[in-house]
């Protein structure tokens, strides 16, 4: 077995720049890594800005010493990742570059490593830097605010780079299932069909960070799982991390039910907005119950934020803001004066 090795010739003997060498096992890696028509040889190429040679088995890179070691450590990874999933996309080549050549943090507090088509997801408000940093510090992170704050975006996004990295095993994403002011009534079809209007927000967070097929081999390899809370109890996941949408309309048995759930190398993440509670009249929140419950214990992160981390369309600020101001009391102007109708015998006017 050939592998993976390296080799760098020093500039002046006969290379204008150090040189590494990379031989690669059989012809069917040489196809996976170099991708139809060299395109992820290339984009290899146009990242780390270095000359490269693909022939007979080899792949020649010419480059800066300190440049060629991640091109090394690129590589290394592309093959490690081929040996696992038996196929590289360019989205897993993006990522596979960001995370080797990054250093995992920006100006805006840090972001999460994940690429898909060469696109990175990471913090745009100061509130979403700071939720990001709890996401990476605690293993349980309460994040409350209004619609469009990206509570249940990042999140996502976040579970799905520790998934891609190995460092967790499964992704589990849980909705209370409660309508928003509106009796869906018997839906027909079977449980998956019954439960999708519910868990469909989260499909789409997932649609948008990866592509169809890819999330499919998730979802059927049960590496992505997505279910209503009722189908949480008695479990005990392990090495996964666990996000918990719409947690305003989990009652507060519910909420300790699902926090009971974390097993051993495990995250939860709890997301939602606390003045968008759809629960029956008289019934308490438990996010808010959790929230209060929970302040002072080390290891819990709460992030609340807020209008000004608003990213989706500029007109969702404003009707955030048009719906608090009508939610204020308003005080009561002063009636109109009255006119006169006339109060004495008929034919006589008013005293």
């Amino acid at each position: 077995m050939a592998g993976l090795y390296h080799r760098f010739q020093p500039a002046g003997q006969g290379h204008s720049m150090p040189e590494l060498t990379i031989s690669l096992d059989g012809p069917e890696e040489e196809l996976a890594i170099l991708g139809s028509r060299d395109q992820l040889l290339r984009q290899v190429r146009d990242s780390l800005r270095v000359k490269v040679l693909a022939r007979r088995g080899e792949i020649r890179v010419e480059g800066e010493p300190d440049v060629l070691e991640k091109t090394r450590l690129v590589f290394e990874e592309m093959r490690r990742l081929y040996r696992k999933q038996k196929a590289l996309s360019p989205g897993d080549v993006a990522e596979v570059i960001e995370n080797i050549v990054g250093d995992g943090t920006d100006e805006a507090g840090g972001r999460v490593e994940i690429r898909e088509g060469g696109r990175s997801v990471r913090a745009r408000t100061d509130g979403q830097a700071r939720y990001l940093s709890a996401l990476r510090d605690h293993e349980l992170v309460f994040a409350i605010g209004p619609a469009g704050t990206g509570k249940t975006y990042l999140a996502v996004a976040h579970a799905v780079s520790l998934l891609r990295r190995g460092q967790i095993k499964k992704i589990v994403l849980v909705r209370p299932a409660v309508e928003a002011g509106e009796r869906l009534g018997f839906l027909p079809g079977d449980l998956e069909a019954k439960i999708n209007p519910y868990l469909r927000p989260l499909f789409d967070a997932l649609h948008d960070l990866m592509e169809f097929g890819q999330l499919r081999r998730y979802v059927d390899n049960d590496l992505v799982e997505i279910a209503p809370l009722a189908y949480m109890r008695g479990r005990t996941l392990n090495d996964a991390v666990i996000i918990l949408d719409e947690a305003q309309n989990a009652t507060i048995p519910q909420m300790k039910m699902f926090l009971t759930r974390m097993g051993q190398n495990a995250r939860i993440v709890v997301t939602g907005d606390t003045t968008q509670v759809d629960l029956p009249p008289g019934t308490a929140s438990g996010l808010a119950d959790a929230v209060d419950r929970l302040r002072n214990v080390p290891g819990i992160a709460t992030i609340a934020l807020g209008k000004a981390d608003i990213i989706r369309h500029p007109l969702v600020q404003a009707i955030v803001n048009a719906y608090e101001q009508s939610d204020q009391p308003q005080t009561p102007l002063p009636p109109e004066p009255s006119q006169a109708t006339g109060t004495g015998r008929e034919g006589h006017a008013p005293s």
